[in-house]
Parts: structure tokens; C-alpha cells; sequence
């Protein structure tokens, strides 16, 4: 489909769309899409594959992330994708000015349609591939960087589903790496994730209306499981394996080794909660 895109736009550079001319990365298809701002334009948030490109050497953020994620994919080269991406998002940053939150705010007053954007664009909309692609990357070795920039993936896209989850497990990796209250602050914060990440994809009567299904998010509900079982929150941690279980009802599990795990986990955790010595721990 890319390739079938990319002839496309080499074909078009000055609004007519049979005048041959040269392809500009980042720019061409832009320029003369009247859906997209003259200056600054939205730039594509996918992977194009590189060489259909013809970058020699990036000149702006958004050829920087192609490249990175050429490096990451393509040439397993985790180190210069790093650099590229750190380089995008020096170019790319929400503190130094140099892009923007495009939000409702953004948008023409009337007499202007309600969903029509200016005419310029200036500094550029910032992009949550940079940070969500940089965020990855670093999550272990620096899990408060990452926590950061997946932050301001939020502040793009506060919808974004999936990003919470990311935080909660830097967050795991930041209390893996402490001890004492750092610790159990940053599983704290990781539950708090977690929950929020389940919140954007709520179970619903109208949901359970259409579907059997009484709970969603088997992942999460796992994860959020070990973190509990980690803090010696036993109760909370059958309550998570049980919905852990009740989501994969109908969607199985990627691993679907971990559903009769659960389940006997949540009969051995029960065992363990009703012994007299845990039931005085879960009291206080």
C-alpha cells in the first residue's frame, strides 16, 4: 500500500495531480492536499519504508523518525535508532516551542466550520510515534524518562489506548530497581495505570448487551494481578486473576497457558487468604 502511496505523491508537486515532478519526503503530498495546513503540516505517524524515501541524510524530525525506525526494525540497530530519535525529539519539543498540542482550542472560531484548522500551523503538531518509540527503549534503563515522554503521548492523544499500560510496567521497572517507599510509591503509581489504562474500555450494560463478555483487557487485569500479589495485597490479587480469567472466556489469551495458571493460582491464594495468619494481615 505504501508503495502504491509513494508513486502517488512523486507524481504530484505543484496541486495537478498528473504533473510529474520530485518527490519531497515530509512535504510534497502535504502541499498539495487542500485537508492539510500550508505550513507545518500533519506529518504521517507511520513507518514508510525507507528506501522507497530516498533520504540521504534527514534534515527535519519527521525523516529522523523514519530513519530510526528504520534502524530499529529493518537493521536491528537499537543505538543509532536511539540517536535518531533523540534527535527527532529535540526537534520535535514540547518545552523548547518547537511543536504544538493540536486540540479543540486549535480550531477556527465561527464563522469557520466547527472541525476546520488554520491555515498555518506553526510550530507543528508534536508526535506521539517519538516519544512512544523513544519511551519503549528506555523504559528499564531509564524508566522515569520514559514515563515522561509517554506523558506527553497522553497530552497528544489522551484516548490513546495501550500508553497507560506502558506507564504502569515503567513503573514496575522503577520499583524493581528501588527499595523501601520508592518502591512501594512506584507500584502505587503502576496500579494507578493500570486502572486507568482499564477505564478507557469500560464494561458496560450497553457492552454486555452485544457481547457475553463481563470483563475486557485480560493483559492488564494480569499484570495488575502481579503487582498486587508483589505488595501482599492477596484479596486484590484474586480479584484480578478472576477477572483475568473472565476475559479470556471468549478471547483466550495470547498465552493461553496462563488461564488454567490463574485459576490455580486463584484457588492457592485462596487457601492462603483464608489461613487465620492472613486473615489478621489483610484486616490491618
Amino acid at each position: 500500500m505504501f508503495a502504491l502511496a509513494g508513486t502517488a505523491w512523486a507524481q504530484t508537486t505543484t496541486g495537478t495531480t498528473n504533473t510529474p515532478g520530485t518527490y519531497i519526503p515530509g512535504t510534497t503530498f502535504q502541499s498539495v492536499n487542500p485537508n492539510y495546513p500550508v505550513a507545518n503540516p500533519f506529518y504521517f505517524e507511520g513507518k514508510i519504508d525507507y528506501e522507497k524515501l530516498g533520504i540521504t541524510t534527514p534534515s527535519n524530525f519527521w525523516e529522523y523518525l523514519q530513519r530510526g525506525m528504520h534502524y530499529q526494525d529493518d537493521l536491528f540497530d537499537t543505538a543509532d535508532a536511539l540517536n535518531d530519535y533523540q534527535t527527532a525529539l529535540s526537534l520535535n519539543n514540547l518545552q523548547k516551542g518547537t511543536c504544538q498540542l493540536v486540540t479543540a482550542a486549535t480550531l477556527l472560531p465561527a464563522p469557520a466550520a466547527a472541525d476546520t484548522l488554520p491555515a498555518t500551523l506553526n510550530p507543528p503538531p508534536c508526535m506521539f510515534t517519538i516519544r512512544q518509540r523513544l519511551a519503549y527503549l528506555v523504559r528499564q534503563t531509564n524508566p522515569a524518562q520514559a514515563i515522561e515522554l509517554y506523558g506527553e503521548v497522553l497530552q497528544i492523544d489522551p484516548q490513546r489506548l495501550g500508553i497507560n499500560t506502558f506507564v504502569a510496567e515503567a513503573y514496575v521497572f522503577m520499583a524493581q530497581q528501588s527499595t523501601g517507599a520508592a518502591a512501594t510509591t512506584a507500584y502505587q503509581n503502576a496500579i494507578a495505570a493500570y486502572k486507568a489504562e482499564i477505564a478507557l474500555s469500560p464494561v458496560t450494560a450497553t457492552f454486555t448487551a452485544l457481547t457475553a463478555d463481563t470483563a475486557n483487557n485480560s493483559k492488564v487485569h494480569w499484570e495488575l494481578a502481579a503487582v498486587y500479589q508483589t505488595l501482599g495485597q492477596t484479596a486484590n490479587a484474586i480479584s484480578e486473576l478472576q477477572l483475568y480469567v473472565q476475559a479470556t472466556q471468549w478471547h483466550s489469551d495470547v498465552y493461553p497457558w496462563r488461564i488454567p495458571l490463574a485459576q490455580t493460582m486463584i484457588a492457592q491464594l485462596t487457601a492462603q487468604l483464608n489461613t487465620p495468619a492472613s486473615i489478621t494481615r489483610e484486616k490491618k
